[in-house]
Formats: structure tokens, sequence, C-alpha cells
């Protein structure tokens, strides 16, 4: 009889040692599968902050939000808050959704060069305000260039040369700017409705985009020999290259009468 409950008592031992054996494997599991999951609160961005632009004046703005992320997709130095960074700049476009990191910030001396995509180059064109949106177009937006030729010449097959009507059509669907340079003024003659010719001052800028070559080559002989305008696109503006067009489009009644 004692022999048959000192077995039973050994029989329960071994049994609640094998279930907590189970107990801590599964909670192992539990733990692996977790490890990383947990929240962590980080500092990211809501809106474009640009390159020069003091941390307290995007504060200002609403560009900074705390929100939180799984700990494993944290980036490396991503902060919560900027105290550490109250007197800084942005060394560089930072995006909407971009977690803030102490290294893109620093003293506004800092800013050495312009941030180039890797497989692009930096182009630059110098446009009048009415030409470039009115001063709206800043570094990280996106723009579409157009061309206006004026009565552009073409060379036909036996040398001879023709001259073709005027157009106004796309010539760079989407191109990101980088850079927008200081204003400076310039004169230029202007016709009036009564025919008196006046000198009016102008302001100009430099705005820096992102190309390929292609790209550049067309931009380039469209800087060279047209008109170009800049156009501000949203994020779901639709841009497409297409023909163009000419007087004819435009006037179509006026080029009608003349005709008949």
């Amino acid at each position: 009889m004692a022999r048959r409950s000192v077995l039973l008592i050994v029989a329960v031992l071994i049994a609640a040692l094998g279930t907590a054996m189970i107990v801590l494997y599964v909670k192992g599991i539990d733990d692996r599968a977790t490890e990383g999951q947990e929240l962590v609160e980080v500092l990211t961005a809501t809106a474009v902050i640009d390159a020069g632009e003091t941390v307290s004046a995007a504060q200002e703005a609403g560009k900074f939000e705390t929100k939180k992320v799984r700990k494993d997709d944290m980036v490396t130095g991503a902060l919560d808050n900027t105290d550490s960074i109250a007197d800084l700049v942005a060394l560089g476009s930072i995006y909407p959704g971009e977690q803030i990191i102490s290294d893109r910030f620093g003293s506004l001396g800092s800013i050495e060069n312009l941030v180039i995509p890797d497989d692009k180059m930096a182009m630059s064109v110098e446009l009048t305000d009415f030409e470039r949106v009115a001063g709206f177009v800043n570094p990280g937006s996106e723009v579409a260039i157009f061309l206006t030729a004026a009565a552009p010449i073409r060379r036909l097959p036996d040398g001879n040369e023709e001259t073709l009507s005027s157009v106004t059509r796309i010539v760079l669907s989407r191109v990101p700017v980088i850079g927008v340079g200081t204003t400076s003024v310039a004169s230029r003659t202007v016709t009036t409705e009564e025919g008196d010719q006046v000198t009016e001052e102008v302001p100009r800028t430099i705005l820096t985009v992102a190309v390929t070559q292609e790209e550049a080559e067309k931009l380039i002989l469209a800087d060279r020999t047209t008109e170009l305008t800049f156009a501000l696109l949203g994020t779901d503006t639709k841009s497409v290259d297409k023909p163009g067009v000419n007087p004819v489009d435009i006037l179509p009644e006026t080029f009608r009468r003349a005709a008949g």
C-alpha cells in the first residue's frame, strides 16, 4: 500500500513537471513570436520639410507628429521629440512619413550640396515668377515642364527651310525640384497695347531639377531655343506627353475665316 502511494506521488510529480515544461516551451514560442512586435513612439514628418528649413519653423507649421510603430520598423536613431534638434535646420528635403533622425539636421552652414537621386543628374533653369508658379515651387515639389516655340523652323530634305506654326506642349511630364536659388531682378522691354515700348523689372529665380541624361538633353535644347514654363503638380496630377496645341487649336474660327 505504501509502495503504491509512493508510485502515485512520483507519477503526479512527473506529470506536473511535464506540464511545467510544456508551459515554458509554449511561452518561449510566444516570446519569440512577439519579439520586436511591441509598439514604440517615433517622430515622423507630416509634410515636406525643405532643406534649410528650421526645426522650429517646421514645428510651427505642424510638420511633425508622434506615431506608434513596431519596434522592428523603428529606424536606428529615430527621435520621439525635437528637443535635441530644436536649434537646427534640415540638411536635405524630408518627406511625409519619414521618421525623424538627428543625422538629417545640422547648422545652416552644414548644407553643402544638393541631394541628387542616384540615377539622376542636377540641372538648373532660370525662370521668372510667372514661369515658376509665382514662387510656390520649392525643393521636394514635382513639376511638369512646358515649352512654347514661336514659329519654329524645320529643315527639309532638299535643304530648304519651312516655318511651322507656333506650338506649346509638354517637354517633361514629371520631374522633382531639388533646389531653389536666390531671386534676382532682370530688365526687359515690352510693348504696351498702345504700341509704346517700356522697360519693366522682372524677378528671376534659378530652379534645379533632377533629370536623366535624356531628360537633360531635351531640357537644355528647350531652354536654349524656346520659352519654358513650369507647372506645379499634385500627388495625383496626371501629366501626359501629347502633341500640344497651336494657334489653330485655340482660335479655330479665326483661322477658318482666314482660310475661307
